[in-house]
Parts: C-alpha cells; sequence; structure tokens
C-alpha cells in the first residue's frame, strides 16, 4: 500500500545516500588548491570546473525530471550513484585538466540522475508534512557538502588526490542503500494507489508562471552568492588572512556545516508558519550580513559566514515545495527545474566570478555578490497561503 503517515526508513535511507552523494561532489570543490598546484591552474579553470559539473547536472536535471514524471524509473537511482563511481575513479588518476573535466561531467551526470527521482521518493514518503521531507532529504546533501572539505583536509591533502579513489568506496555503498529505496519505490508504483490525493490551488495560470519565475530569480541570487563561498572561501582566507590551506578547508567545512542546519530547519518552520515567510526571512533578511561581510575581520568572517550559512539555505526546501504547490502532479519537472537550475547557477556563478576574481582580486567578488540577497525583495509578489487555499 501507499504510505500515508511519514516513512522515516525511507526518508533516512535517501538522505543517507543524498549526503554520500554530495560528499562526493563536494571533494572536487575541496581538492581545488591541489588540482591548481598540479596542473598550475587559474581561477578562470577552477571555474570551468565547477561549470562542468553543476551544468552537467543543470540541463540534464530537467529533462530527466519531465521523463519520470511519465515514465517513473525507481532503479534510476543506484545507476546515478555509478556515474558518481566512475567519475571520481577518473578524478583521482587524472593526468591533466581535460581528465578533471571529463571527470566533473561523471559526477555532474549521476547528481542529474539522482535528484529529481530522489526528490519524488522524499514526497512520497513525506506523509503529508512536504517541507519537512524535503528538508530531510536536503540536510544529508547539505551535510556531505560539509563533510567533503573536512574529510579532505585529513585524508587528501596531506597525501595527495589519488586518494579520491578511497572515497569512491562510499559510491558502492550508496548503491546498496539505493537499490533498497528503488525496491520500496518501485512496490509504490506497482501498487498503483497513487490517488493519494491530487492537490490543486485557485491560482490562475498568469499568477503561477510569474510565481516560478520569481522563484526561479531567488534560487539564482542565493545559489550565485553560495557559488562565491563554496568555490573560492578557501582562497578568500589564505589570501586576505594568510590562512593554511589545511585550515582554510576546516572553515569551509564549517561554513558547509552551518548550510546543512539551515537546510533542515527552513522546511518545518514553512509547514508550520507558511513557505512564503520563510523565503522572505531567509533570502532578503540575510543582506546585512553579506554587506558586512567584506569588511569584517578574519574572526568576524567566521562568524558572519555561518549565520550566512545558517539563514540563506534555509529558503530552498520552502523555494521548492511552493515551486511543487504550484504545479501539481509534475514533481519531477520542478524537482529537476530547480535542482537542475540551482546547479547551473552555481556553475556558472563559479565560472564568472572565478573570471572576475582573476581580472580584480578575490576581495573584490565578495564586495560585489554582497547585494545579491536584496533581489529577496521580489518575494512580496508571491501568492499568499490564503490565495492557495484548495
Amino acid at each position: 500500500m501507499i504510505s500515508k503517515k511519514t516513512n522515516l526508513p525511507i526518508l533516512t535511507g535517501i538522505s543517507s545516500s543524498h549526503m554520500l552523494n554530495d560528499m562526493m561532489q563536494s571533494l572536487i570543490v575541496a581538492i581545488y588548491p591541489i588540482l591548481q598546484s598540479d596542473f598550475s591552474l587559474n581561477f578562470t579553470q577552477i571555474g570551468l570546473i565547477t561549470f562542468t559539473y553543476q551544468c552537467t547536472a543543470s540541463f540534464l536535471q530537467p529533462i530527466i525530471g519531465i521523463y519520470t514524471d511519465k515514465y517513473p524509473k525507481p532503479y534510476s537511482l543506484p545507476i546515478g550513484m555509478a556515474f558518481t563511481f566512475v567519475g571520481l575513479i577518473l578524478l583521482a588518476f587524472s593526468s591533466n585538466f581535460l581528465t578533471v573535466v571529463l571527470a566533473a561531467s561523471l559526477v555532474g551526470i549521476g547528481s542529474a540522475v539522482f535528484h529529481p527521482e530522489s526528490s519524488r521518493v522524499a514526497r512520497m514518503a513525506s506523509g503529508g508534512s512536504y517541507g519537512f521531507a524535503q528538508s530531510f532529504f536536503q540536510v544529508g546533501g547539505n551535510f556531505g557538502s560539509s563533510l567533503g572539505p573536512l574529510l579532505a583536509a585529513l585524508l587528501i591533502t596531506p597525501y595527495g588526490k589519488t586518494n579520491v579513489a578511497y572515497f569512491a568506496l562510499f559510491a558502492l555503498v550508496g548503491v546498496f542503500i539505493l537499490l533498497k529505496v528503488s525496491r520500496w519505490y518501485a512496490e509504490q508504483q506497482s501498487a498503483k494507489k497513487e490517488k493519494v490525493r491530487i492537490e490543486t490551488h485557485n491560482l490562475p495560470k498568469k499568477t503561477v508562471i510569474v510565481s516560478l519565475v520569481i522563484l526561479l530569480i531567488l534560487v539564482f541570487s542565493k545559489a550565485f552568492y553560495l557559488s562565491s563561498l563554496t568555490s573560492y572561501y578557501t582562497f578568500y582566507l589564505m589570501h586576505k588572512f594568510a590562512v593554511t590551506e589545511q585550515n582554510a578547508q576546516i572553515y569551509l567545512f564549517i561554513f558547509l556545516f552551518s548550510v546543512a542546519a539551515g537546510t533542515f530547519i527552513g522546511g518545518p518552520i514553512g509547514d508550520k508558519i507558511g513557505r512564503k515567510y520563510v523565503i522572505w526571512v531567509s533570502i532578503l533578511g540575510v543582506a546585512p550580513f553579506t554587506l558586512a561581510l567584506p569588511y569584517a575581520s578574519m574572526h568576524w568572517t567566521i562568524i558572519l559566514t555561518v549565520i550566512i550559512g545558517l539563514v540563506l539555505s534555509s529558503a530552498f526546501s520552502a523555494i521548492l515545495v511552493f515551486a511543487q504547490e504550484m504545479l501539481p502532479g509534475r514533481v519531477g519537472m520542478i524537482s529537476g527545474l530547480f535542482f537542475g537550475f540551482s546547479f547551473g547557477m552555481g556553475g556558472l556563478g563559479a565560472a564568472i566570478l572565478g573570471r572576475v576574481a582573476d581580472l580584480t582580486s578575490i576581495e573584490y567578488v565578495y564586495s560585489l555578490c554582497s547585494y545579491l540577497p536584496l533581489i529577496g525583495l521580489l518575494t512580496v509578489f508571491l501568492p499568499g497561503k490564503s490565495a492557495m487555499k484548495k
């Protein structure tokens, strides 16, 4: 039978897989200083690596989401993890920049296959607590992203990038977990009682389109800003404050851990008080802290980035569920579109900001990006909870 209450074992399985997927993905960012040293890369080339794996995921995710809305593929989940496994092996033994880019694209394909279907599984297992389920699912990914730099600092930086190969073993663990999740998913599909309840709203088509565009713009501001930190925070600390590479990676872990915490908080709060309020506070509310960051001391830089990560990351679960409520029955398409757009804007941001850093300075990047959260003012045009009553 289709689950009518929150299925915590399935949510735990899909969140754990998300943790492994994003931990392995974040290793690419975490070893940028090693890749820069090994292959004499400039910031533009580093940005292109991020652009490759994030934009590969960006272009493929909406396509996969649209396809699986019509033809669900439960066992695509372990297949996606297998792509990540191959990508990490290739990265570990890469001998030139082009091989690194190819490895990054395989990791991007793995994420593209994983995210739309796993987000659908999270919604199926939610029991109606959609914000909580999405947050629970996403916090696994954010926690995994925060673990990547820490593990890189401890196990890769001292020994070299070939140690990345050991992390490919986590992909095999992910395949095993996802096989169990896929079996449950297939049972839900075969039961065909998926008449759980088709959600509806009374919003006109124009309002739906405008709302989705606004939500995508908000995702752009969030992803672009977070890209400046995930891709270049280590370089910023090393350049401005003379922090060692290993310590910079640990500070990156602290920032990414705050992102994970914020992600988990945002969804349940959105279930209780309304997703629009969470979006308001998360996007626009973080502006004072981003505007202060370029002028902060080392001590305050660490504190401010933790606050920024905590507040800004709380938006995505609320944004995603808000968008799913705009187009009921299109969970795969919306998940693929928003995850893909977020990945794409993150990758584009890394490439553009890398070029800006080469032409100006890494400090200027953070001054420029500090204004992005002001885009959160657009939240005022989103429909309120009362307008979406069924």
